[in-house]
């Protein structure tokens, strides 16, 4: 029985409920410190691409374990408690890494960032399934899409910042890369406060008794199904060019690791700058709009880093900006349109919705590895026909959009 008090959500609406959940999306975006970790850990322990990769895994290998049953979880507890709870644990994953710099060395540095990459993704996967359906008790309908992409805005912050920061302090502060998480430690602790004492009030769910497997059934549902590797896809594109991109670049220039690292803040910062377009334009526009335009975009993107990484001599470097830019900007809304698709499409089970949607982030664990490999064996070209694929589908999608037009809920 949910322990949730059958409230009208309206005395949880006011400016003053929403700030820490929008704050909480900030400390989602330290997920992303994993792409700016990878590129300094890399030439520390002399690793490759494909073992560097296997970090990446580590993070988001959890979300395919914890996501739905944390949608189970939630439905006992509460979406703003699950929320602090995964706080709580990414702050542990922010304190290891400190702990590794300030008092270890070697082998044990190495196991440590190990272990706080594991962390980073368990907290990670408990907040995006909590996170997102929180939102629904802030806005409905048509307009959940650019309230949720509005969240991934402020996500962006915490990912554009990320690299320069670390960049900061590798040149300013002897190689003190890791200054970055005690920054974010301490904001992460701010919020994670602010939301325990949020004053949020959860009505509750009309399913009583959820299950994984009546959780997991949900994929027999065709539009579940196609937001389902929807996500998987824009994760693997978001995270395999988080990590890749400054390889991309140093591939086929002499440009070093530490101006390179500044193409994730470039790809971060037209993320973010997609994210705000899409806070306000996606409440106007329809969803099979936005979606043809996005994959639009990410074909475009593709286009030019292939040009970019087939030139055999002085390539063009504003190109593989431009790639940078285009694949931010193209992949900030997708995540929020195939969500919000999803979550409208189950109302009444949006807490099993969300965690088997959240699954869908195991594309940031498949896509990595992948990409890893296929540089090892032809070059960083191969790692961008690996994102080809994932874009290919979200533009397929977005021109078959009639697939995802049934709003009326499936019986699962």
């Amino acid at each position: 029985m949910s322990t949730t008090t059958a409230q009208p959500a309206g005395k949880s609406k006011g400016f003053k409920a929403l700030v820490p959940v929008m704050s909480a999306f900030f400390v989602m975006g330290f997920v992303d410190l994993v792409g700016t970790a990878t590129n300094y850990i890399k030439p520390e322990f002399n690793l490759s691409n494909s073992q560097t990769n296997l970090f990446t895994t580590m993070v988001f290998f959890w979300f395919f374990i914890f996501s739905v049953p944390t949608g189970v979880m939630m439905h006992r507890i509460g979406k703003r408690k699950t929320a602090v709870l995964s706080i709580v644990v990414t702050l542990f994953a922010m304190l290891l890494p400190i702990l590794a710099y300030l008092a270890m060395s070697g082998t044990a540095r190495l196991w440590t960032m190990i272990v706080s990459f594991i962390l980073l993704g368990v907290g990670n996967t408990i907040m995006q399934v909590a996170l997102n359906p929180l939102m629904t008790l802030f806005v409905k309908g048509d307009k959940l899409a650019s309230t949720l992409t509005t969240g991934q805005f402020v996500k962006g912050f915490a990912s554009f910042f990320a690299p320069i920061i670390a960049g900061w302090g590798f040149s300013q502060l002897n190689h003190a890369w890791w200054i970055l998480y005690v920054i974010y430690l301490v904001i992460g602790v701010v919020v994670c406060v602010a939301l325990w004492f949020d004053q949020i009030e959860e009505p509750a769910e009309e399913v009583t008794n959820p299950t994984i497997i009546g959780c997991l059934k949900l994929l027999g549902n065709r539009v579940v199904l196609l937001c389902f590797i929807g996500i998987v896809c824009h994760v693997g594109i978001d995270v395999g060019i988080n990590a890749q991109a400054p390889r991309i670049l140093m591939e086929h220039t002499s440009v070093p690791l530490a101006i390179a690292g500044g193409a994730t803040s470039v790809y971060f910062a037209f993320r973010t700058l997609g994210c705000l377009t899409g806070s306000i334009v996606l409440q106007r526009m329809s969803t099979k709009l936005a979606l043809r335009i996005c994959g639009g975009i990410l074909v475009l993107s593709v286009i030019c880093f292939g040009i970019f990484s087939t030139v055999t001599s002085n390539p063009p470097q504003w190109l593989f900006y431009v790639a940078v830019a285009l694949v931010g900007f193209g992949n900030s809304n997708v995540f929020s349109l195939f969500l919000s698709q999803a979550l409208l499409n189950q109302p009444k089970r949006q807490n099993e919705v969300s965690g088997l949607m959240i699954m869908g982030l195991i594309g940031g664990a498949v896509f990595p590895p992948i990409m890893g490999v296929a540089a090892d064996a032809m070059g960083e070209i191969g790692s961008i026909i690996i994102v080809a694929v994932a874009v290919v589908y979200v533009m397929i999608v977005g021109l078959m959009y009639g697939l995802l037009e049934t709003r009326k809920a499936a019986r699962v």
